[in-house]
C-alpha cells in the first residue's frame, strides 16, 4: 500500500455511486454557476492533505468535491468494504487506501478528515480525528441519539487546536443563504417564528450500513429542518414539545427496528433562543413531494421562497452565494456540497472558525434528541441543553 498520490486521471467521473440510476433524494446535481468560477480568488497556495473516511451506498464521501479544489490533495481514503474502497480512490485519484477509518487517522500525513461514514460512527471518528490533531468535516447529524456523545464531542473540539465543522446541506440552500445574509446585515430583525422541514419517504428500507436506517427515530436526523433557524440566526433552540405519528409502514414498526422507535414522523414545536417559535418536522412515512424547505417570520417581513415586507417583495435578487473554484461542482442537496467543502477548507487556510461551528452543529443535533424524548414523553415540554463558543 502506498503512501503517495497516484497519476490516477479520473477528473471529473461521475461521483454518484451508479451513474445512470436515479439518484437517493438529495444527490440530484444542481447546476453549478461556472461564469461566477471566473471571479473566484484563491486565499492561500497551500495544499491541505485530507483524508475521506467512507465512501458508503450514497457515495458521500466523493461528492463534495474535495478531490476537486485546488488547495487540496487527496491523501488517503478509507472504506469498510474493499471495493467501495478502491471505487473512492479512484474518484479522488488517491492512491493511498485504509481498510478502517481508524488506520487512516493514524496515518500522520494526513492534516484533515472527512467523516463521511454512517451516522452512528460519526461522532466517535471525530472525537478521535481531533484527539489525533486532525481538522474535521462531519456529515450529519453531529452524534447519533446521545447527548453524552454531545458532550464529548463539545469537549473534544474545545479542547484541540484544529478545526470541527458539520456539513449541513440546508445552510447553502439559496433561500437559506439569502436569509443568513439579510439577517447578519440587520434587514430581518428578530425571528419570530421559523419553520422548517425534512420530508424522505422510505417505503422500502434505504440499504445502509448495518441497517442504522431503518426505523430511526425521525428528529435524531433533524439538522436539515432545524438549519431554517439555527443557520439563519445562529441561535439554539431552549426548550421542546414534540409529537409523533406511528407508521403504517411494516419495516418501520419498533418491533422492526432496532431503536424500539414507534414513529414514523415528528413534529417539534421549540422555543427559540431568541424567545421566538420554530417548527421543525421530519418525517420517513408520507408519500410526495420530498425535500428540505423552511420560511422565517420576522419583525421585518416574511422569507418564503423570497423576502416580503408588507405587501411588497423584496429586492434580494441579487444575493447569490460566493463563487465556487473553477471545477468544483455545486452538487446535491441544493447545490450545496461545493460550497460546504469550501468553506471547510478556506476555515483551515485561514485559521478562522468554520461557518457551522460544533456549537451549531450541536445545538441543531441535540435539539431533536431531545424532541423525540419529549414525543415518547406524549409531547411533554423539556429542557434542550445549550452550546455556546
Amino acid at each position: 500500500m502506498s503512501s503517495t498520490d497516484s497519476d490516477l486521471s479520473s477528473a471529473g467521473a461521475d461521483s454518484t455511486p451508479s451513474a445512470g440510476v436515479a439518484p437517493i433524494q438529495g444527490f440530484e446535481q444542481a447546476a453549478t454557476d461556472t461564469e461566477a468560477a471566473r471571479h473566484w480568488q484563491p486565499v492561500s497556495d497551500r495544499k491541505i492533505r485530507v483524508g475521506i473516511a467512507g465512501y458508503g451506498v450514497c457515495g458521500f464521501g466523493a461528492a463534495f468535491h474535495f478531490q476537486d479544489h485546488p488547495n487540496v490533495r487527496i491523501a488517503a481514503v478509507a472504506d469498510l468494504d474493499p471495493a467501495k474502497g478502491a471505487e473512492l480512490a479512484r474518484l479522488c485519484r488517491c492512491a493511498t487506501i485504509y481498510p478502517t477509518c481508524e488506520e487512516l487517522i493514524a496515518d500522520d500525513s494526513v492534516e484533515a478528515v472527512f467523516v463521511a461514514t454512517d451516522a452512528p460512527s460519526h461522532a466517535r471518528l471525530a472525537i478521535a480525528a481531533l484527539q489525533a490533531g486532525k481538522h474535521v468535516a462531519s456529515a450529519v447529524p453531529a452524534v447519533f441519539g446521545s447527548l453524552e456523545e454531545a458532550d464529548a464531542l463539545f469537549a473534544a473540539a474545545r479542547s484541540s487546536d484544529r478545526h470541527y465543522m458539520m456539513f449541513e446541506t440546508s445552510y447553502f440552500h439559496h433561500d437559506l443563504y439569502c436569509m443568513r445574509e439579510m439577517y447578519r446585515q440587520g434587514d430581518l430583525g428578530e425571528v419570530i417564528y421559523a419553520e422548517g422541514e425534512y420530508w424522505h419517504y422510505f417505503g422500502t428500507p434505504l440499504a445502509a450500513h448495518r441497517g442504522w436506517r431503518t426505523g430511526l427515530p425521525p428528529q435524531w436526523y433533524p439538522t436539515h429542518s432545524n438549519a431554517y433557524y439555527t443557520g439563519v440566526t445562529g441561535g439554539s433552540f431552549t426548550e421542546v414539545s414534540c409529537m409523533g405519528m406511528p407508521s403504517a409502514l411494516e419495516h418501520l414498526q419498533p418491533e422492526n427496528n432496532a431503536y424500539n422507535n414507534p414513529f414514523g414522523t415528528e413534529i417539534a414545536l421549540f422555543r427559540t433562543s431568541e424567545g421566538g417559535m420554530a417548527r421543525m418536522a421530519v418525517s420517513w412515512d408520507t408519500p410526495g413531494e420530498g425535500g428540505e424547505r423552511g420560511r422565517i417570520r420576522t419583525r421585518q417581513g416574511t422569507y418564503y421562497g423570497e423576502f416580503q415586507s408588507g405587501h411588497e417583495a423584496g429586492a434580494v435578487a441579487e444575493l447569490s452565494r460566493p463563487p465556487l473554484p473553477p471545477g468544483v461542482d455545486a452538487g446535491g442537496h441544493g447545490g450545496s456540497h461545493g460550497y460546504l467543502m469550501s468553506e471547510f477548507v478556506e476555515a483551515i487556510l485561514m485559521d478562522r472558525t468554520p461557518l457551522i461551528d460544533v456549537a451549531q452543529a450541536l445545538n441543531m443535533t441535540v435539539g431533536g434528541i431531545v424532541a423525540h424524548e419529549s414525543a415518547l414523553k406524549d409531547g411533554e415540554l423539556l429542557k434542550i441543553p445549550q452550546y455556546a463558543l
